[in-house]
């Protein structure tokens, strides 16, 4: 079969991807272009026609098994929220990858067989469903959570990140929510909450452009709360961790509370802010925290005498 591609030739890393799932040839090359700095996109041409030679060996190019990966990543993810949710000794989850990649979203090849398949889009769709269960469970945690974004974070590897707290990206990383250029929807939570954090002018350009953009342009928007360049990333949300996880706990769980509260109509977030201040007025390491600071506070004012 003819193929098309984009990106270096020479790279391990290879994303089938099929081209007759989009409308437009221009969507879909805005969508490898974008792929292309991480992975070498191969594209079969089922029409026939190849901008390259004929595929060699086809059988060198593995697809994902993209259903039993995600549902293997769900319950890995799942897993570990089980471990640290309710563990006190856990205040930060740092979300992050060893791959060029955050999180590339779905191998398209694997979803056009899925759908050509009888029973295969109610196994999409149960797929995209317990990703929603598990994003949610991220964002309501009694911990902070940070994504760290070191590269493609593309469809449902951006809305993994729009459910955590906090977001650094690399000013190289990709973002986006390209799923109209495939005709779909981010159904993951992405058109819910990226609504939310960036008001519907944002997301209306971002999802409804298809519109990939750089971590800069991402900080700029109100996607990701900072941006630094990819050799510095890695320190420095290490360091944000750090300090986060510093915090008192309790402290940290009770504000995330408020927050969520702004904006749901069934929940008054001052009312909750007032709870919450009396709770943690009682709370040993609050107090302690407190007293300590009105000590040290006293010791720096001077006394009659020094005036």
């Amino acid at each position: 079969m003819a193929y098309r591609e984009w990106g270096d030739p020479g790279n391990p890393q290879v994303l089938v991807c099929v081209h007759g799932l989009t409308r437009c040839a221009r969507d879909f090359d805005r969508l490898a272009q974008a792929m292309s700095e991480h992975y070498r996109v191969v594209c079969p041409d089922v029409a026939g026609r190849g901008d390259s030679e004929w595929l060699a060996n086809p059988a060198l190019y593995v697809i994902p098994q993209y259903v039993s990966d995600m549902v293997t990543l769900i319950a890995r993810l799942d897993a570990a929220m089980d471990r640290i949710a309710d563990d006190d000794q856990v205040a930060v989850l740092h979300l992050r990858s060893a791959q060029k990649a955050f999180c590339a979203g779905a191998d398209l090849a694997l979803m056009r067989s899925s759908f050509a398949a009888a029973d295969g889009p109610g196994a999409m769709l149960e797929v995209v469903a317990r990703m929603q269960r598990l994003f949610e469970r991220i964002e309501s945690a009694p911990l902070v959570t940070i994504a760290e974004i070191g590269g493609a974070a593309l469809g449902g590897g951006l809305e993994l990140a729009l459910a955590c707290d906090l977001r650094v990206a690399a000013a190289e990383a990709k973002l986006g929510l390209p799923e109209a250029s495939l005709g779909l929807v981010p159904g993951a939570g992405g058109t819910q909450r990226l609504t939310r954090l960036c008001g519907r002018a944002i997301a209306g350009r971002l999802i409804l452009g298809a519109e990939v953009i750089d971590g800069a342009e991402a900080e700029r928007l109100g996607l990701v709360q900072w941006c630094r360049p990819r050799a510095q990333l890695a320190d420095w949300t290490a360091e944000l961790a750090a300090r986060v996880a510093a915090l008192p706990r309790a402290a940290l769980v009770a504000a995330k509370r408020c927050i969520a509260a702004q904006g749901d109509p069934s929940r008054d977030g001052y009312a909750e802010e007032l709870a919450a201040t009396r709770r943690l007025y009682d709370h040993p390491e609050s107090r302690s925290k407190v007293i300590e600071f009105l000590n040290r506070s006293t010791t720096q004012i001077p006394s009659k005498e020094t005036l």
